[in-house]
């Protein structure tokens, strides 16, 4: 590994209603300013029109504000700042203290080794949401793993490191929500890009949260479906006839188990329709090299 180079750095914050923690965040992004080989530091905050003060603090900091005149959203947010951005290297994080800000210094050194993306794979027991989130966060894992092929550590992560110019051509596809780092993931993952992940210590959050368990998950789903229908549509069919295949095998061994007729014929009717979701996903796959320009 030769000598690290020095850097020019923007680091994205996008803020909605985070009074209670934005000061401490953006004082601890402006101490980063301290590290000798970090040649410059921008921090850009993204202001998506809150109303609980978060504005005024911000005329406080030595940073660059963009401001929303209404609420756009998370990913929208992320976007316009990308978009503003004056450096190529991007670091994005969250205003709500739960990224240890300290670790970016660790994240830019293993991008400077050749790596398209860093992400900052959280651990911790505030990770490990309680109730129903966690169910839920880690089916959208294995529908995204199953998607690219490999087991993603963090797949929504808000803390990472990436070159402007090579995401710009991905933003119009991506979430203008929360879903914004899922849909990012994905299309780095289907387009061949290196990621590499690094541990980090996930914080409780100073706040309250503004997702929505149930709506933001059905988003996020949604944004899965589009962004593999992009980039790799014979996923999402080989999905369906996993799902099919798995229908069919219960239909077949309730029929042998109760001598229900209607079982066969459910399974004979699932492997019909597995065959034609794989004939459909090679013309879908091919359709898509024709006629899609690739990012």
């Amino acid at each position: 590994m030769g000598a690290r180079i020095e850097q020019h750095l923007s680091i994205v914050i996008p803020v909605h209603n985070e009074n209670e923690s934005i000061g401490d965040t953006l004082s601890r992004c402006i101490k980063l300013r301290e590290v000798e080989r970090f040649r410059e530091i921008e921090i850009l905050v993204v202001d998506d029109a809150s109303t609980d003060g978060t504005s005024d603090q911000l005329n406080s900091y030595d940073v660059t504000i963009v401001r929303h005149p209404t609420k756009a959203g998370y990913g929208r947010s992320l976007k316009d700042g990308i978009k503003n951005a004056r450096f190529d290297t991007i670091i994005i994080t969250d205003a709500d203290g739960t990224y240890p800000i300290e670790s970016i210094v660790e994240l830019v050194d293993l991008y400077e080794d050749g790596f398209n993306m860093i992400v900052g794979a959280r651990t911790g027991p505030h990770y490990r949401a309680p109730g129903i989130r966690s169910p839920l966060r880690s089916i959208l894992r294995w529908i995204v793993g199953f998607i690219v092929g490999e087991t993603i550590p963090d797949i929504n992560s808000g803390l990472r490191v990436f070159s402007k110019s090579e995401v710009a051509p991905y933003l119009r596809r991506l979430c203008n929500t929360f879903s914004f780092t899922t849909s990012l993931t994905l299309a780095y993952y289907l387009t061949q890009k290196f990621v590499a992940y690094v541990p980090i210590t996930y914080s409780q959050r100073i706040g309250s949260t503004k997702t929505k368990v149930f709506k933001d998950s059905l988003r996020t789903l949604q944004y899965i479906v589009q962004i593999v229908l992009y980039y790799n549509p014979i996923k999402i069919f080989l999905l369906l006839c996993v799902f099919n295949i798995l229908l069919g095998t219960i239909g077949f061994f309730v029929g042998v188990m109760f001598k229900f007729q209607v079982g066969y014929y459910f399974a004979f009717f699932s492997i019909f329709s597995t065959m034609l979701w794989f004939v459909l996903g090679l013309l879908a796959e091919q359709l898509g090299q024709i006629l899609s320009p690739r990012d």
